[in-house]
């Protein structure tokens, strides 16, 4: 061999390792956790895929056909999670989706223990080993949601029109829609100018942290998330017409993509205003990742629910009460608590004062 061709041959093979470090360092948004997560989503998948009884045996399920077959699709999940994570660079949504998968595998190893042909204490440490998991799938999406935002997610980057062209196809979605409604004994006047005050709602919806308005008809949000985790999103008034209705949609850095809308009744028998709302999100993970905020006792329906028994209370009162429950932890009497409260109607006070008709 010639030094010439020789020269060229390791020129070659230098090419051929550079592209292979590029590929590396693209796959999973360049990011070593969501690397080893994709990877690690594909050795799980191949083993539960191609040697179901094997992995049935080893996790301390039950060996029968019904394992299998739930083993089975379970691996064909994983295949699809780690091919994902490896091929996007920008995979937060798709590690979203695997807490999702990591909660159904808890179900499943808890309805397994049911079973008495399963072993105990491998499910234990099954279960000890996916809420492990668990946690490196929450620390890589709040890693990649939280370098999205910083990297063109943030407000003020995209210009109204693409704003409203993104909100125009975030509406098309279909998401989970939640309906509620209750009635104030106050005019609907009243009740529509103190909502339409949105840095008002962290008062009293529970879930919100901050509303901060951006502009005469957008607003940036941001609120709590399970396991502690947050998520922010912009959001655009799309109808305000005053005393009757109130609607809105997230822009396009939404954490978790939503639109709703708030009708302001006249009650029957001039008994106050009722107050109507419907609201539809599209959480990442889909329907299975709503399976997960119930787990947490974090379900919207129930959130909006309880949002609005408080603004109720704000509205008629001027303050949130709290049971005792809320107030001490763990076991306690049921009786009146003589832990002082820091009374929310002092906060809401002057915003109602200005909200009277």
């Amino acid at each position: 061999m010639s030094i010439s061709q020789a020269g060229s041959r390791k020129g070659e093979l230098q090419k051929l390792r550079e592209n292979g470090r590029r590929r590396i360092s693209s796959a999973a948004g360049g990011d070593p956790l969501a690397l080893g997560l994709g990877l690690f989503s594909l050795g799980l998948g191949l083993a539960e895929v191609t040697a179901p009884r094997a992995m049935a045996k080893l996790t301390g399920m039950p060996d029968n056909d019904d394992s299998q077959a739930v083993l089975r699709a379970a691996g064909v999940r994983e295949l699809a999670s780690g091919v994902g994570i490896l091929t996007n660079e920008r995979p937060a949504g798709l590690l979203w989706s695997r807490v999702a998968g990591d909660v159904m595998d808890l179900l499943l190893l808890a309805g397994a223990a049911r079973s008495e042909r399963s072993n105990p204490e491998r499910l234990t440490v099954s279960a000890a080993a996916v809420m492990g998991v668990t946690v490196l799938d929450l620390l890589g999406w709040r890693q990649h949601r939280t370098s999205r935002l910083g990297n063109g997610g943030s407000r003020g980057m995209l210009s109204s029109g693409q704003r409203r062209l993104a909100s125009a196809s975030q509406s098309a979605q279909h998401g989970i829609r939640v309906v509620a409604s209750t009635t104030v004994n106050k005019p609907r006047e009243q009740v529509y100018r103190f909502w339409r005050q949105l840095e008002n709602l962290p008062r009293f919806m529970s879930h919100l942290e901050k509303v901060e308005i951006t502009g005469t008809r957008t607003s940036h949000w941001k609120a709590k998330a399970p396991a502690g985790l947050t998520v922010e999103w912009d959001a655009e008034l799309t109808e305000d017409r005053a005393g009757e209705l109130l609607a809105w949609r997230s822009l396009e850095s939404a954490d978790v993509p939503n639109q709703g809308r708030i009708r302001f009744v006249p009650a029957a028998g001039g008994r106050g205003t009722e107050i109507h709302v419907e609201l539809q999100y599209d959480p990442p993970g889909g329907i299975v990742a709503a399976t997960v905020a119930k787990l947490f006792g974090e379900e919207p329906g129930e959130q909006v629910r309880g949002d609005l028994r408080r603004f109720k209370q704000v509205m008629e009162t001027g303050e949130v009460l709290h049971s005792d429950a809320s107030v001490h932890g763990g076991a306690h009497p049921a009786q009146p608590s003589e832990k002082p409260l820091r009374r929310e109607g002092m906060l809401l006070g002057s915003q109602l004062k200005g909200a009277q008709p």
